[in-house]
């Protein structure tokens, strides 16, 4: 069985969390004798064909981006060639390109979308899409949300029931093999108190404003790693408000990201818009039995973290509700224990590759027979 994905970006030249979530899907479903490969942009001038985590990733140079969607003209040869060849066609939805690389190339093969996120901020554009999106939407033949939650709250996924079925992401805990001891305890020394850690990449719906406020009124350092387009104004308002207890990091190995996994106390995911469709970061979190803090904005943030069970989950935007959670788990840490263990608990029932990999291959399956 050979799927094709077909999504905006991928590694090595993107990092974020729906590259992670193919690179899962595809390594998941190896083990059900699925063949996988990745067609992606690149903006730069790269090898047309790389393997990367062992499947081969065809890449087109990108010429234009527009609203963040990147296009190339070369990418409708390429694609039309790669779906010959592929049983299954799985898009990862939203890339409006891929919309016109579907129609434009007559795809007649089973089909499937994996809806990561409605589109929230180009809401005038969105107007434009719309009879393109819901035409191909109709046009697939399985549509997969990756939460409930989601799934209830999208006006777009509700006009699809009858073809759309739930598959919460999944992680692989093997990849996040214990970090040295070494590694560990420069850490230690670095950070040896309590602290909080954030993951993810800098961008305006993930709320770090939110948490930068919150910190005025918290003492427990606040370990920030990653980077991205609002990283200047970010450091600069926590520079301005005189902080010393929030540490960015940058971007940082995965081992040294494993080692801060196993170390910190808890997770604090502050995103506030619809744009955070899961999680990844806090999924991370709920593996390494961390208690977590998120906020409710009807996404899979809260399938991951359950109120009171597996953390706390707080009004979106709302720094003082935020302090408010993270000194209630310094002060109470038998009770912070007791939340890791059950968001533990929950990832293993719930959000492994495994059990990921085996829903997708049904869903693969029943496309073809």
């Amino acid at each position: 069985m050979r799927v094709l994905h077909v999504y905006k970006t991928y590694f090595p030249d993107s990092l974020g969390g729906v590259e992670q979530v193919i690179k899962e899907v595809i390594l998941s479903t190896s083990a059900h004798g699925v063949e996988s490969s990745v067609l992606s942009l690149s903006l730069q001038r790269v090898d047309p064909t790389i393997t990367v985590y062992g499947h081969p990733v065809h890449r087109c140079k990108s010429t234009i981006d527009v609203a963040s969607t990147p296009m190339a003209i070369s990418v409708f040869k390429r694609f039309s060639k790669l779906a010959k060849k592929a049983d299954i066609i799985h898009y990862h939805f939203p890339w409006p390109f891929a919309d016109l690389l579907h129609f434009a190339c007559r795809i007649n093969k089973p089909s499937v979308v994996t809806y990561h996120s409605d589109i929230v901020k180009q809401k005038r554009l969105l107007k434009l899409y719309q009879p393109l999106c819901k035409k191909f939407l109709t046009s697939v033949d399985s549509i997969v949300a990756t939460s409930p939650n989601y799934f209830s709250t999208s006006e777009t996924l509700q006009s699809f029931p009858d073809k759309t079925r739930v598959i919460p992401i999944g992680l692989d805990k093997s990849y996040y093999s214990s970090s040295s001891e070494l590694l560990k305890s420069q850490w230690k020394r670095r950070f040896p108190d309590k602290f909080f850690l954030f993951v993810g990449v800098f961008r305006y719906y993930k709320g770090l404003h939110i948490l930068i406020e919150a910190a005025e009124d918290v003492d427990t350092p606040i370990v920030i790693v990653g980077s991205g387009p609002i990283e200047h104004e970010l450091k600069t308002h926590a520079a301005k408000l005189g902080l010393t207890n929030i540490h960015f990091l940058g971007s940082i190995s995965h081992e040294d990201k494993v080692a801060l996994l196993e170390l910190s106390y808890a997770i604090v995911f502050p995103s506030h818009l619809r744009a955070e469709a899961f999680g990844i970061s806090l999924l991370e979190g709920a593996m390494f039995g961390k208690p977590m803090i998120s906020s409710e904005i009807g996404t899979g943030t809260t399938y991951i973290n359950i109120d009171q069970e597996t953390g706390l989950v707080i009004p979106p935007n709302d720094p003082k509700g935020l302090a408010k959670a993270i000194n209630a788990l310094v002060d109470n840490p038998v009770w912070a224990s007791e939340l890791g263990a059950k968001a533990e608990k929950r990832y293993q029932a719930l959000f492994t590759a495994e059990k990921m990999g085996r829903e997708y291959f049904d869903v693969y399956r029943e496309l073809l027979f």
